[in-house]
């Protein structure tokens, strides 16, 4: 197969052919690909797009199921890491992976075989050559996000690496950590590296990369010199292919809320991934909340549901202040969250489904022992109420699939009796059909009065429930949309950073 194709004679890395399957999900379906020595090519896509998958088949972590990778030329064998670090090839992580309590030099040097004094040399030799000033003695724990960023790089080149990937560099550095890290770049691109740099950062795109590569669903479906592209025309190639860059085309009417107390206030929150966030959710409201990975939906979600300290601002249910309670005082106070990650932490995989629908009600259940029949009773009704597909109540969860483990998680919330329900992804990894009855649970909630939060990474579920729609970026609320301005292409502008207008108070 490789003696056949062509390939371009400055290629640093070129793959032909990538695909991967997940069972019966194709993730990759033909990826071809081509990064010239000294280049640094942007790629980027949406959530699920298939970056992940495809970074870890260069890294050797995965095996593609069919096609091949050639660096310079050659085809290359990278059955594993340690094949692909030989190659020359460095992943810099998006959240470093040091060990805090070492030091600099201890971090970098981790792995080599070489004698210290010869190792520390090359160190000090490979520092002067790039212009940088460390202070190889401080502890890794004592280090700024930036810094911490640099010690991955130098880890990579002092494995002589010819190509690094940088994930998601920027997401936790600030304007002047943003502009080193370019000069960075800029510098190790003279030098003759070639640079990957997986970003949801549009703009970013412009001021450091050669090239753009967008992916959608499996596939390269962009790909040429920036200077080919306006950011408008990239978030053109975000979008599904069905879909028009367009407003909505059906008649809506704006719903208002003039006059109404807020089930759920957040005004001007900052923590751990966000910051100064103000936003309100109504009774019998749906307002949706987008962004891409890393936006800090899902920070904000779990601060506000007690899991995370707040570092400033208010959390107000029904006007009163609730900033900073436990988890617990908040679901007595009528806030419930249904957490992004299912089988991490949404199930208890080794209980029932009793026992899985009713954990967060066991205060109104029992004194000192569980009351069984009621228990039953409050199962049984939500059981019948979301069609959950069931052997028994006594049938444990992880036997069940997961849109039905997902009505399980969704009814131990709603056993709690919440005014506010907090849903993050509530339709990953379920079927068609599924997502239909949570769609219909979610549409019955708010019938019912309840003041949904729906976060979600599907623009389509966006625009489907939504009653407003506010979108995150780099942490902050940077656009809020009324009803007949929520649209895939509004939506997916506003998550990259590139829509028209300032945010508005949600």
């Amino acid at each position: 197969m490789s003696e056949a194709i062509r390939l371009p004679e400055d290629a640093m890395l070129s793959v032909r052919g990538i695909t991967k399957a997940f069972g019966s999900n194709s993730v990759l379906k033909g990826i071809d690909m081509d990064i010239a020595k000294g280049s640094v090519v942007a790629l980027i896509g949406g959530n699920g797009a298939g970056k992940s998958t495809l970074v870890k088949i260069i890294m050797g972590i995965y095996q593609p199921d069919d096609g091949e990778v050639f660096l310079e030329g050659k085809a290359a064998k990278l059955g594993k890491p340690s094949a692909s670090l030989a190659a020359g090839i460095y992943l810099v992580p998006q959240e470093p992976m040091l060990f805090p309590n070492m030091t600099v030099e201890e971090n970098v040097l981790m792995g080599f075989m070489e004698k210290s004094s010869d190792l520390h040399r090359r160190l000090i030799t490979l520092l002067d050559h790039l212009g940088w000033k460390m202070d190889l003695s401080r502890k890794a724990a004592t280090l700024s996000i930036a810094e911490q960023q640099l010690v991955e790089l130098l880890r990579g080149l002092m494995r002589d690496a010819r190509l690094l990937i940088l994930d998601e560099p920027t997401s936790s550095l600030t304007f002047n950590e943003v502009q080193s890290l370019f000069k960075i770049v800029e510098d190790l691109k003279a030098k003759g590296i070639s640079i990957i740099y997986i970003t949801h950062r549009l703009t970013e795109v412009f001021q450091i990369a050669d090239r753009v590569l967008i992916m959608r669903d499996g596939m390269i479906t962009l790909n040429g010199p920036v200077s080919d592209f306006t950011r408008e025309m990239l978030v053109a190639g975000l979008l599904p292919s069905n879909v028009e860059i367009t407003n909505n085309q059906f008649s809506c009417k704006n719903v208002s809320y003039e006059g109404l107390q807020p089930a759920l206030s957040i005004e001007h929150l900052t923590g751990y991934g966000f910051s100064d966030v103000s936003l309100k959710v109504y009774p019998g409201e749906i307002l949706g909340l987008a962004g891409v990975v890393g936006a800090g939906r899902t920070e904000l979600a779990t601060t506000v549901f007690g899991r995370y300290p707040v570092i400033s601002g208010k959390v107000l249910i029904q006007g009163k202040d609730v900033t900073g309670l436990s988890t617990r005082k908040m679901l007595e106070a009528g806030l419930n969250y249904v957490a992004e990650d299912r089988f991490l932490n949404g199930i208890f995989r080794i209980s029932n489904v009793a026992a899985n629908t009713t954990a967060a009600n066991l205060d109104n259940m029992s004194k000192c022992f569980i009351n069984f029949r009621e228990e039953r009773r409050i199962t049984d009704k939500f059981i019948t109420a979301f069609r959950t597909k069931v052997t028994g109540q006594d049938q444990l969860i992880v036997s069940l699939s997961g849109g039905n483990q997902q009505k399980v998680v969704i009814a131990r919330c709603l056993s709690t009796g919440p005014k506010v329900l907090i849903l993050d992804e509530p339709t990953r990894g379920i079927d068609a059909a599924a997502r239909g009855d949570v769609y219909t649970i979610i549409e019955q909630l708010k019938e019912q009065g309840v003041a949904i939060l729906l976060i979600s990474s599907d623009m389509e579920e966006i625009v489907e429930l939504s009653d407003r729609a506010v979108t995150m970026y780099c942490g902050r609320i940077n656009h809020e949309f009324a009803k007949c301005d929520i649209s895939q292409d509004n939506l997916m502008a506003a998550a990259f950073g590139v829509a028209e207008g300032s945010a508005q108070n949600a």
